[in-house]
């Protein structure tokens, strides 16, 4: 059936995309045609309408994945290799999807955005209506196939005590923590990838003052903030002449324009790990994340990371910066279980000419 759908779905697509007709009522006229001819029969009728409905409004096969709470994250290495993440844990799905099938979903996901995909921008990071970000790349970037990854987020917005209840810190580190972050004290999140970081991110802002006034910084849209005052950015690729790219640093340097009390940046990666260090050293508080295997290793990598921004920036400079700006690491770990849990809290001073670390 799936030629058939194909066909439905593409003389659908066309006829409402040409305004010659509704959509609901071009799909009863699709679906009436092949039943008349008796290339279905009534028994496959409902199936075809979904799937037609699926294609047509969602995301295909890729749609009741989306859907499934249980479901973390969703990729495609082909069209036969389809995986999914569940606490933790990939697996291979039992699914294929063809190729133009995958080229038109991407499409989809994309067209809300702006952003694009070909090959002079092989590369490209998005966010779903639902708030899961997506990153795709295509050949020949990739050895033959597109590379798709939708990394979903809960819709439920959690602070450091739904967090202690379920496990991931104690009552005691979050109502420390929470401490921290009414004091205005500037955190770095560190740890693995999946091992939730964002999460806990968006936690320890829920425990600021609901009257001040965040900006967030990101490369796609992640965070959710129950904050009134709180404008989200996120950077923005070129055009095709080459043009209009707001990276990073470019965000980070407007959202000291905007009157903010505290700034948050998403993840730091390079030399936009400057910016937030001037930013912090004025005096501002915020917070951030950063991959890194511990506490340790956050601090080193934040003070080698503002290095790439140029010839004349050094460690004599950055160290004893991170050290006046960084007060807490907190290192996020998955466990072998799935669980997500903070493996530890530690301090940063500059003392005698050292960064000391030292866990709490």
């Amino acid at each position: 059936m799936s030629t058939i759908l194909d066909n439905l779905v593409s003389r659908t697509r066309a006829a409402v995309v040409h305004g010659e007709i509704a959509v609901d009522t071009a799909i009863n006229f699709a679906v009436d045609s092949v039943l008349e001819v008796g290339s279905i029969n009534s028994a496959q009728e409902p199936a075809l309408r979904f799937e037609m409905n699926q294609q047509l409004f969602g995301f295909g096969p890729l749609q009741p994945l989306l859907d499934d709470p249980e479901i973390e994250e969703i990729w495609v290495n082909s069209p036969t290799q389809v995986f999914v993440a569940v606490a933790g844990r990939s697996r291979q799905l039992d699914l294929s999807i063809a190729q133009h099938e995958i080229e038109s979903i991407v499409e989809r996901m994309l067209r809300p955005t702006g952003r694009r995909l070909d090959r002079s921008s092989p590369f490209v990071d998005a966010s779903l209506p639902d708030g899961s970000r997506l990153h795709v790349a295509i050949p020949d970037i990739t050895k033959g196939h597109w590379s798709i990854n939708v990394r979903k987020f809960s819709k439920q917005m959690l602070g450091l005590h739904d967090l202690a209840m379920m496990g991931s810190l104690t009552f005691d580190q979050a109502d420390f923590l929470a401490n921290q972050m009414r004091q205005g004290k500037n955190i770095l999140v560190s740890g693995a990838t999946q091992a939730g970081k964002t999460t806990l991110l968006g936690a320890l802002l829920s425990a600021v003052d609901p009257n001040e006034r965040v900006i967030s910084v990101e490369e796609t849209f992640e965070l959710r903030l129950p904050i009134n005052d709180w404008v989200a950015l996120q950077t923005r690729q070129a055009s095709l002449e080459g043009a209009g790219e707001v990276s990073l640093r470019r965000l980070i340097k407007e959202s000291l324009r905007m009157r903010p009390s505290r700034i948050v940046v998403g993840e730091v990666r390079e030399a936009e790990s400057l910016d937030l260090l001037i930013a912090l050293n004025s005096g501002l508080p915020g917070a951030c994340t950063i991959h890194a295997n511990s506490a340790q290793d956050a601090i080193v990598k934040l003070c080698t990371l503002p290095l790439l921004a140029g010839a004349n920036i050094s460690s004599a400079f950055v160290n004893p910066t991170v050290g006046a700006c960084i007060d807490l690491v907190v290192h996020c770990e998955l466990g072998e279980n799935g669980k997500r849990a903070v493996a530890e809290i530690a301090s940063v001073e500059f003392n005698n000419g050292v960064l000391e670390v030292t866990r709490l």
